[in-house]
């Protein structure tokens, strides 16, 4: 007995352990990001690096202010960023609840076929989706990157098998005989059933619109039209580069993700351990 005891508080330290290093391990860039904002650009290449944070955090900050327009920028990532990830929770929650719960001819080819888009590398569709965006007129506009953004295969998909689990046939039966029209059913039963499939996909949207670089880069050229990603990368100047403002605004422009994460990571987490306890 004793050794199955002290077997069981071995394997316990050695978990906590090997959590401890791997937490480390994700946090480290994190702070190295924010040392490095905090240090002129001459000790950034120093060997041995430095550790710990210095005194330049200001006046590195003051730099990428006075180059570009950084709250504009900021601001236009968290336009399209909400929007986006709104569009995305509501759109594909509501062909995700289709194809989950209701029967219509086709439904699973159709399904199959939205997986199979999930394959297609995103920058095939780039020239055509350009073309679209100029024929709409809609160059230098952040509407060019909300609307192609307000649907993904990935959000659909995730919406389906979570409330195909999540929400019982009978209740969805109950709600038809009691008149309910289907979209009252989704309004009413079944958005309130998948807060955390929300929290997951509203936050994993959101991080990829706020990172996104290659498609604004491609429709964005006015500069107070850029997103933080753009802006950020206006901070290169070809002959001289100051990494200290860089990552400087590097640093302040990853603090909105790391917000919204603590704000609903309850949720997230909840959701992502639906699938592993048994009902």
């Amino acid at each position: 007995m004793a050794t199955l005891r002290k077997k069981g508080f071995v394997n316990k330290v050695t978990i906590h352990v090997l959590l401890i290093i791997g937490a480390l391990l994700s946090v480290f860039p994190l702070y190295w990001m924010f040392v490095m904002a905090t240090q002129p650009n001459h000790v950034i290449n120093k060997l041995p690096p430095a550790v710990v944070p210095g005194d330049k955090l200001t006046e590195n900050f003051q730099n990428v202010l006075a180059n570009i327009d950084f709250f504009g920028a900021m601001w236009n990532s968290f336009v399209v960023a909400s929007v986006t990830t709104i569009g995305v929770l509501f759109f594909c929650s509501l062909a995700g609840f289709a194809f989950a719960k209701l029967q219509f001819k086709g439904r699973e080819k159709l399904f199959t076929v939205i997986l199979i888009t999930m394959m297609i590398p995103p920058q095939l569709g780039l020239i055509p989706q350009y073309f679209i965006i100029t024929k709409l007129g809609w160059l230098n506009d952040l509407k060019a990157i909300i609307v192609l953004g307000l649907m993904n295969a990935f959000g659909i998909f995730w919406m389906r098998q979570y409330i195909k689990d999540a929400i019982p046939d009978e209740l969805i039966e109950a709600a038809k005989i009691d008149g309910c029209s289907i979209f009252r059913i989704y309004w009413n039963i079944v958005v309130p059933s998948i807060l955390p499939a929300f929290a997951t996909l509203g936050i994993l949207t959101f991080m990829f619109v706020w990172n996104d670089f290659l498609w604004p880069l491609t429709v964005l050229r006015d500069e107070s039209s850029y997103t933080i990603q753009i802006a950020i990368r206006a901070l290169q100047d070809a002959y001289v580069r100051d990494y200290g403002m860089i990552l400087s605004g590097t640093f302040w422009a990853t603090l909105p993700l790391i917000v919204v994460f603590l704000i609903f990571n309850k949720l997230f987490i909840s959701s992502l351990m639906q699938g592993s306890v048994k009902q």
